[in-house]
């Protein structure tokens, strides 16, 4: 009765070593998955080193030429300045760039926070309450972030204009609102579906109105994408040109200029024609770009953890 026993535990014994050979012999043969990994990880990795040269390279570009004098502009692109001086950002603030910086600064003082106010309070009653036309709502909202603001240029025009408000900057504060709404509620609505339900029942048990619910409980959750959308709100509202272009326009020669920087920095250059100042151009560049950059170089984890907040939740 043993003798079987014995043979099939002899069987198995042999069987090992012709498994630990297939296994090395697997474990030794190239991996066709893993070769195709690495191809994939050097061309991103390539592609991103390529994008971020297109992007720094003018960038450099335009900081030397802001320090250099036209004749060592038109000698050559890539030297270094003679001199290292701020003289150019001196004269391009005094052409206007200085007025020009103020004028969007007023504006978006007030234009991101009610922005921010206005789209998250409407992304919140979309997300958290069922009523009818809820979702109508929503899917307005989404058209609008779709919907191509050229095509209304010409309405906003006489629109604004009946209004009393060409060349103010409340007209300018209402229609960057209601251009920067749509992104701003789409982006919270899934934001603000992610929080946790059971907080928003316990404040409201407790006997919490819906307001005190929303500033002092959801938005303190809402954090992470508060700050991720304004971000993008601060980007997109400072580079803005077609806008200020189209309604920030003097109605007569004793009217005020309330040109924005972009809008500015247009202006500067025509003016100035085939004899301009190149370093106090490109010093006004410097200084449109500066604070967004320093902006976003600064929040740049929050933005990406604002992106991500959503789905790790």
């Amino acid at each position: 009765m043993s003798t079987p026993i014995k043979e099939s535990r002899a069987g198995l014994l042999d069987n090992v070593p012709a498994q630990g050979a297939a296994k090395k012999s697997r474990g030794g043969a190239a991996d066709p998955a893993g070769g195709e990994g690495r191809v994939l990880n050097v061309f991103s990795h390539g592609f991103l080193a390529l994008w971020a040269v297109l992007i720094v390279l003018p960038l450099l570009w335009i900081i030397l030429g802001s320090f250099k004098t036209d004749a060592e502009i038109g000698a050559s692109a890539w030297s270094w300045p003679s001199h290292w001086g701020l003289d150019a950002f001196t004269r391009a603030w005094d052409k206007g760039i200085g007025d020009f910086f103020v004028n969007t600064v007023i504006v978006m003082a007030f234009s991101v926070p009610l922005t921010m106010l206005f789209g998250s309070m409407a992304a919140y009653v979309l997300a958290r309450y069922d009523f009818p036309g809820n979702r109508f709502i929503y899917f307005l909202f989404v058209g609008g972030a779709m919907f191509p603001v050229y095509l209304a240029l010409v309405p906003l025009f006489f629109m604004v204009r009946n209004l009393g408000m060409l060349n103010t900057y409340q007209g300018l504060i209402l229609v960057y609102i209601a251009y920067s709404l749509p992104f701003t509620v789409f982006f919270m609505h899934s934001f603000f579906r992610t929080l946790p339900t059971a907080i928003h029942e316990a404040a409201v048990i407790d006997g919490a109105s819906h307001t005190r619910v929303f500033f002092q409980v959801m938005v303190p959750m809402a954090k992470p994408g508060l700050l991720s959308v304004g971000i993008f709100n601060v980007l997109g509202q400072w580079n803005q040109y077609i806008l200020p272009v189209t309604l920030m326009q003097q109605q007569s020669s004793t009217d005020p200029d309330h040109s924005m920087l972009a809008q500015g920095l247009v202006n500067l250059a025509l003016s100035q024609g085939y004899a301009g100042d190149q370093p106090a151009l490109f010093a006004g560049i410097v200084i449109a770009m500066l604070p967004v950059l320093v902006v976003y170089l600064s929040f740049q984890r929050q933005v990406q953890a604002g992106l991500t907040a959503g789905t790790l939740k």
